[in-house]
This record gives structure tokens, C-alpha cells and sequence, in this order.
């Protein structure tokens, strides 16, 4: 009974209750924490994130987009360096006087052009003085001779003159001869020609100007010498320095890690700050038989071809150097290409030219505004040139960070 009883008075409290709530409603029912209350506001939707980090353009901003497809394209394989140009030293010419003098006049100044053959300077020269006063000595002796022969031979014909005059007589014309020859070609190594030795030996006068012609065509890049000046043959510096500036050296430092990738041959291109639109090319002729020990650099010495004479000693360069055949592979203008905040290279392709997908790449090469591309896409697939980085902002703006 006593069981009974208890279940009799559970029922009845719950009974209790449910008229409680029934009467006083919810209100009450939360009074007595026998509810919940239900969230005031619904939370906010995540944003639509782009899928496959793509963008799709609204129809306005499909034309700020340009497009165009993947090319393939030839990368010379080169390096770079920079150096400075400076004359070319093999055809660099130190003019010194070939005999001892004093200067007279001289007839260039620094920078001039000058020609293979016109006068550079005049010695007065006690040796062309020398060798012009034998000239005339031996041009006597040779007249003499060959007087007193035609006359012996005139005797001769009459039996006036003994066989041995006759046979001394042309012993002496010709040794006269020979001297005379030789006294000759001894004015003529001073530069003299033929009609100016004639005149010497007719109006018997000594000309003891020597004249030192320019050896070569090209330009007056030193001058070491005024009027009076005592010269003797050999000793520097020279009175005059003529270079060919037809072509012109460029000397780089290049480092030693990088030197074997270099021969002679190779072809050069080369850009001076005075013409930046401007390439000069050349070719590699000497690499330096040691490293600088102090800068672990190595020398590479190329000639340019600078017919126009427009480069000049001590101008600073950027060399171009090519190390290997070219090699082909897709290219992508560099406007294309971005670099994103991680440092990945990406670039925007697309096939209906509205809906654009970002794509990691490997780039290499570049040349003409156009980059290589190792890996990520392939010759003839549409990527966004100029815009790219609009579209990466597009997205950086969408995804949430």
C-alpha cells in the first residue's frame, strides 16, 4: 500500500506542473528553467569563397582583361656581366721616331682621325743628314767614274789607252755604282721617295727633315711631344699613339664559379649607358689565364664592332654573353606573370576569356618581355597578360583571410 501511495502522489506532481505551464504559459515555464530560451538572431552565412581560386569577370570588366595565348619561343642560353670599354690594344700603335732628332713640327692633336700615310711629325735628324750627304758624295763619284769610262773607251777604239786603264776604269764605275745604290736605299728607309732623293742628288742640297707618317687609319689617343723635343728610337713614351677605332675592347670580371661556362668565340651584346637603345656586338678573344685573388674574378676580353666610332675608352657596359645554344619553350609576356606575397609565380588562364583560373608556374629565362615557362602551362593555352594582377587582387579581395 505503502508502494502505491507514492506512485499515486508522483503522478500528481507531474500532473501539477503540466497545468502550471498550461495556465501560465511559457513564460512561466522558463521562470522555472524548465526551457530554453531560442537564439535571438540567426549567424551570419560564410561568404562564397571562389572555387579553385578562380575569378569570373562581370560583363564591364571583361575588355580591362586582356588575353592571349601561350607562344613557344627561343631562350639563348647567356649570362651576364659589366665591365668598361677601353681601345683596342692589338691595334694600338706607339709612334716613335726611327732615328734620333729633334721635333720640328708636329701636325695632330688628341681625338683627331687620321689616315694611314699623312705626316704626324718632322725630326730634324743628324742621321738623314748623315746618309743625304753619302747620297750626293756617291752620286759625284758616280759621275766621275762614268766619265773618265766612256772616255778610256773612246781611247780604247784607238789603241790610245792601255787595256788595264780601260779594265780599271770599269772597276771604278761600278763599285761608284754600287756605293751610289747603296746610298740610295739608306734615304730611302728614312721615309724619302724617289723624286726626293733625284732633287737631293740634281740640286746637290741635304735635306735632313725626317718625316714620321701615320702607320695606321685611326684616331690620336696620346701625344707626348712639342717642337724641339730631343727623340731618340725606343724610348717611351712615344711622340704620338694611333688606335684603330674601327673595333674596340670590352673588358669584364667575371667570377670564378661562372668562368667555365666561357670560350672564346662566343658571341657578345653589349649596352652603354650614352645609347641605351643600342646593342653592340662582338665576340669573346681572350679569357684570363688566372684568377684575381683578390676578387676570385676572372678576365673576359671581347672586340666590338664599332664602325661608326661611337664608343669611348672608360664607358661602363653591361655585357651579354652567350654560353649555349638557345632553347625553346612556351613564353608568357612578363606582364603576365605575378609574384604573389609567398614568392610563387602564377599566371591566369582561361578558356571563355570571362572565367579566369590561377596557376602556379616555374619561370626561367627571360628575353624581349617575355619569360620562360618550365613547368605549369603548355604552348597554346589563353593566359591573362595585361590585368593579371588585377585579377589577383580580385581574388585576394574575395577569399577571406
Amino acid at each position: 500500500m505503502a508502494y502505491r501511495s507514492s506512485i499515486l502522489i508522483g503522478v500528481g506532481a507531474v500532473l501539477a506542473l503540466a497545468g502550471v505551464g498550461f495556465l501560465f504559459g511559457e513564460p512561466a515555464l522558463r521562470y522555472m528553467g524548465l526551457k530554453k530560451t531560442p537564439p535571438t538572431a540567426v549567424a551570419a552565412a560564410p561568404p562564397q569563397v571562389p572555387p579553385d581560386n578562380s575569378v569570373e569577370l562581370q560583363e564591364g570588366l571583361v575588355a580591362s582583361v586582356k588575353v592571349q595565348a601561350v607562344e613557344e619561343r627561343d631562350f639563348p642560353i647567356e649570362k651576364e656581366a659589366v665591365g668598361s670599354i677601353d681601345f683596342n690594344g692589338d691595334m694600338t700603335v706607339q709612334v716613335f721616331a726611327p732615328y734620333q732628332g729633334r721635333i720640328i713640327e708636329l701636325f695632330a692633336k688628341i681625338g683627331d682621325e687620321v689616315r694611314k700615310g699623312p705626316t704626324l711629325y718632322t725630326i730634324d735628324s743628324p742621321d738623314l743628314l748623315q746618309a743625304a750627304s753619302t747620297l750626293i758624295t756617291t752620286a759625284g763619284v758616280l759621275e766621275l767614274t762614268t766619265r773618265t769610262l766612256v772616255r778610256l773607251r773612246d781611247l780604247a777604239r784607238t789603241k790610245a789607252a792601255a787595256q788595264r786603264d780601260l779594265e780599271q776604269a770599269i772597276s771604278d764605275q761600278q763599285a761608284a755604282e754600287g756605293a751610289h745604290k747603296a746610298a740610295r736605299d739608306a734615304v730611302r728607309i728614312f721615309g724619302k721617295t724617289e723624286e726626293e732623293i733625284d732633287r737631293m742628288v740634281s740640286e746637290r742640297r741635304v735635306d735632313s727633315t725626317l718625316v714620321v707618317p701615320s702607320p695606321i687609319s685611326g684616331r690620336i689617343t696620346a701625344r707626348n711631344a712639342a717642337p724641339g723635343l730631343l727623340v731618340q728610337p725606343g724610348n717611351a713614351p712615344a711622340p704620338y699613339s694611333v688606335a684603330d677605332i674601327s673595333t674596340m675592347w670590352m673588358i669584364a670580371q667575371v667570377h670564378e664559379s661562372e668562368s667555365p661556362s666561357f670560350k672564346v668565340g662566343q658571341d657578345v651584346k653589349a649596352r652603354v649607358m650614352a645609347y641605351a637603345d643600342r646593342v653592340f656586338e662582338g665576340h669573346i678573344t681572350t679569357l684570363g689565364a688566372a684568377v684575381d685573388p683578390a676578387t676570385h674574378r676572372v678576365l673576359v676580353r671581347s672586340e666590338i664592332a664599332d664602325p661608326t666610332h661611337e664608343l669611348r675608352p672608360g664607358m661602363f657596359a653591361n655585357f651579354v654573353i652567350r654560353t649555349g645554344d638557345p632553347v625553346r619553350s612556351p613564353a608568357i609576356p612578363v606582364m603576365g606573370v605575378v609574384r604573389e606575397g609567398d614568392g610563387t609565380m602564377t599566371v591566369w588562364v582561361t578558356t571563355d576569356r570571362r572565367r579566369f583560373s590561377r596557376r602556379t608556374v616555374k619561370i626561367g629565362l627571360q628575353r624581349d618581355d617575355y619569360r620562360q615557362i618550365l613547368e605549369g602551362v603548355r604552348a597554346g593555352e589563353l593566359v591573362a597578360t595585361e590585368g593579371a594582377i588585377f585579377l589577383s587582387n580580385m581574388l585576394t579581395i574575395a577569399r577571406p583571410q
